[in-house]
């Protein structure tokens, strides 16, 4: 599976117009300026870890219901404190690691390197728990994969409000509800369906290169889930529109071979039939 990925991502930096080599020295400064980036980051997560000062909760005196009072506003304060503060590096967590991945992948790429020997990027911090041949207006399933897992507050609604704007053809109010809502809710149960839309609005709005960087990302994200299918084949299918015809292909068989009882695979063999695929 990692070599698919590597092969459709190849696919799509094989699109830049400026010769690799003649961008070498600038992308090998602009690393070294992520990697800086990423460095304060991570030291900023750090002072997280660390106190302040006193603590300044204060539940001494007054009556027992007072006091029982106190502590309960007390304890509504911190709940709120530490969900922003999770949300907050859950975002960094997230970021940062996609960041190191794409470093990686560019690092390889620049010294000569076999991409295809990359493993996985370990998550930033450690494991942190968390984190289609319809055409391009088609809604995206609203329930999440897992029925057990718990929505955020907020959360269904600020999905089918993206994806009430998909079907009704509003692409670009789309492409922006489903890019703040993956923002707002990094690791949610809902995040494949809604990187699944974004692609088909971008799709819609013509942007075909970077629909089909919303389409990988909606397959990394759960490669074996219910949208696994559906974000597969549109990522054959966008790369087939960019003239990535062997990747293409390559993608595209992936569909029936990975999920054979999958309705998308009629349509992905319909697609490599057009593209002309062997």
């Amino acid at each position: 599976m990692r070599v698919l990925i590597l092969l459709a991502f190849g696919g799509l930096m094989s699109l830049r117009a400026v010769p690799l080599a003649a961008q070498q020295a600038e992308t090998l400064a602009d690393i070294r300026q992520e990697l800086s980036v990423l460095y304060v980051e991570i030291q900023r997560l750090r002072r997280e870890l660390s106190t302040t000062g006193a603590p300044q909760v204060a539940v001494g005196g007054g009556s027992v219901l007072e006091r029982v009072g106190a502590i309960e506003s007390e304890l509504q304060r911190l709940t709120a404190q530490t969900e922003e503060l999770d949300h907050r590096i859950g975002r960094i967590v997230e970021d940062g690691t996609n960041r190191i991945g794409d470093l990686e992948f560019r690092l390889v790429e620049l010294e000569g390197g076999d991409v295809s020997k990359l493993g996985e990027t370990t998550t930033l911090g450690g494991d942190t728990g968390g984190a289609a041949g319809a055409p391009a207006s088609a809604a995206v399933p609203a329930q999440p994969s897992d029925a057990g897992s718990e929505l955020a507050m907020g959360e269904q609604a600020d999905f089918d409000a993206a994806n009430a704007a998909l079907q009704g053809a509003d692409y670009p109010r789309a492409a922006q509800l489903f890019a703040a809502f993956n923002g707002a809710y990094p690791g949610s149960p809902l995040a494949p369906r809604a990187l699944l839309g974004q692609g088909r609005a971008l799709d819609g709005m013509g942007d075909t290169r970077e629909a089909a960087r919303a389409f990988l990302s909606a397959f990394t994200s759960d490669d074996s889930g219910p949208t696994a299918p559906e974000a597969l084949y549109e990522l054959g299918a966008a790369l087939g529109r960019l003239g990535q015809i062997d990747q293409a292909c390559v993608t595209l068989g992936e569909v029936g071979a990975r999920f054979p009882a999958a309705g998308a695979v009629a349509l992905a063999r319909q697609e490599m039939a057009d593209l002309g695929c062997s």
